[in-house]
């Protein structure tokens, strides 16, 4: 009898199911007790920000034992569970029921386990509608909705605009608002944020509001004007222009739209109606010229277009052109003429002398071009020519009016010969710059002449060491040593 008794007890204890006790209250606790850990590991995941609100679907704060307490009996009121085991309690003449397990626990949530043993995900927890959760819900701090729904003023959009945060400039609605918003923006100095609320008062609002507004803010209108530059609404800133009155500055950005036109002729043409355009005495005068040297330049081209192809000329048969003359500035030009046409007469237009007349070239810019043109064919003859002058009585003088220093520059250049280097090298009135020009280009008479001029038996010594041993140089050096007439200063 004993060995069954004790063999039945063992068969109920080892049973999977469970009998009905009176202790429901240590299950209950220990759910207490998993509802905590689950918020406790949420709370390690989740920083403790000051910003960040945390609330269970019911409104009550997430965390607390309240919490834990109230939403624990509140399950075991609601479950079939608990209210079999309520009527247990209060009669035992029913037999007892086995309790059914739930699939889901709040901890499985956050370990991704059900309590049949299956894992699955935070997510796909979450979005089972049969089963309540009371995970606490992320949310974004307050203050990032504001950037979208607030109501700034003009004051803090524009400071936000400053920190580069996202502002939207369309509840400005009124004109008073726009201006206090540009005014704001001005007053702090940032170009940036001007020039944007520039784009949206562009977009907002009229022209002529946006430009008698604009007239009394001359920090802002600067800011308009340099981004239509920029921009290139060409329409748009020659109406701002005409509104305020300043009509040399259309008339120059007008003329400005020549850059865009490649063909020669419909830039004349162009040209040639800017003429009539209202600017200043001084670029009256530029455009003019600017008019007739491209008419100049067509006839030019076109003249030299067919001695080249008929191959009439020697000088384009020897030295063929390597590019159009047409839209060339005028010095290009001077020095084309001075290359191909130098020994024309002054009545054609290709001339040299006549460019210079007519475009009145300073007589510095038209040595140096000339010079650089005919050094470059080698032409020493017109090189020469170029610096001999005569006075009213018959006499010929050497005069250069870019100095003789640079004339010996632009011949070295040149790969100009030694005797022709030596003979401008004389003519530098500079003692100091005449040697050290000698030395560097080895015009070793100039060096000797020089330092005999100055008596100076040192340096004619020192300088008879720098030459070739048996040249002409140190002979002609140790014949002035040996000349007794020189009164020598050492």
């Amino acid at each position: 009898m004993n060995r069954m008794k004790v063999d039945e007890e063992e068969y109920w204890h080892s049973s999977k199911c469970k009998a009905f006790t009176f202790d429901d209250d240590d299950d209950e606790l220990s759910q207490l007790k998993e509802s905590k850990r689950a918020v406790n590991s949420l709370r390690e995941i989740v920083d403790d920000d000051d910003d960040l609100e945390k609330f269970s679907w019911s409104g009550e704060p997430v965390g607390s034992i309240s919490w834990s307490i109230k939403e624990t009996a509140f399950s075991s009121s609601n479950t079939p569970e608990g209210r079999d085991s309520g009527l247990q309690k209060g009669s035992s003449s029913h037999p007892a029921l086995p309790k059914q397990a739930s699939s889901y626990s709040i901890s499985s949530f956050f370990k991704g386990r059900n309590k049949l043993g299956s894992f699955q995900s935070l997510s796909d927890a979450l979005s089972d509608t049969g089963v309540k959760s009371y995970a606490p819900e992320l949310r974004r701090p307050k203050a990032d909705y504001k950037d979208y729904s607030s109501d700034w003023s003009p004051k803090d959009t524009v400071r936000r605009m400053q920190r580069g945060k996202i502002c939207s400039l369309e509840r400005f609605r009124s004109l008073r608002e726009k201006l206090e918003l540009l005014d704001e923006a001005v007053s702090v100095h940032d170009g940036n944020v001007i020039t944007a609320i520039l784009i949206f008062l562009k977009r907002t609002l009229k022209r002529e509001i946006l430009f008698q507004e604009l007239e009394v803010r001359q920090v802002a209108l600067r800011h308009l004007i340099h981004f239509l530059k920029e921009t290139g609404e060409q329409k748009l800133f020659l109406d701002l222009l005409r509104f305020l009155d300043r009509t040399e500055e259309v008339a120059l950005s007008q003329y400005r739209e020549h850059l865009s036109i490649q063909d020669a002729e419909k830039r004349r043409e162009f040209l040639k109606g800017c003429i009539r355009l209202p600017f200043s005495s001084e670029d009256a005068v530029h455009v003019q010229d600017h008019y007739t040297l491209l008419e100049r330049q067509i006839i030019i081209e076109a003249n030299d277009r067919h001695l080249e192809a008929a191959g009439q000329s020697e000088i384009f048969r020897k030295y063929p052109r390597k590019a159009s003359i047409l839209n060339m500035p005028l010095v290009t030009t001077l020095f084309y003429s001075c290359f191909y046409h130098y020994t024309e007469g002054e009545g054609t237009f290709s001339s040299p002398t006549n460019l210079k007349k007519t475009f009145k070239i300073p007589d510095k810019q038209y040595v140096l071009t000339a010079l650089a043109a005919r050094a470059k064919l080698r032409a020493w003859h017109d090189v020469d020519a170029l610096f001999t002058t005569k006075n009213w009585l018959g006499y010929t003088k050497k005069r250069a009016p870019i100095g003789f220093h640079r004339v010996v520059e632009i011949l070295q250049r040149n790969s100009a010969p030694v005797q022709v280097l030596q003979e401008y090298v004389r003519l530098v009135e500079d003692v100091e710059t005449r040697l050290n020009l000698a030395m560097k280009y080895k015009c070793h008479d100039v060096v000797v002449d020089t330092y005999r001029d100055l008596k100076d038996r040192h340096q004619l010594m020192a300088y008879r060491c720098k030459v070739e041993r048996g040249s002409a140089e140190e002979d002609k050096i140790d014949s002035i040593l040996s000349n007794l007439q020189i009164r020598w200063k050492n």
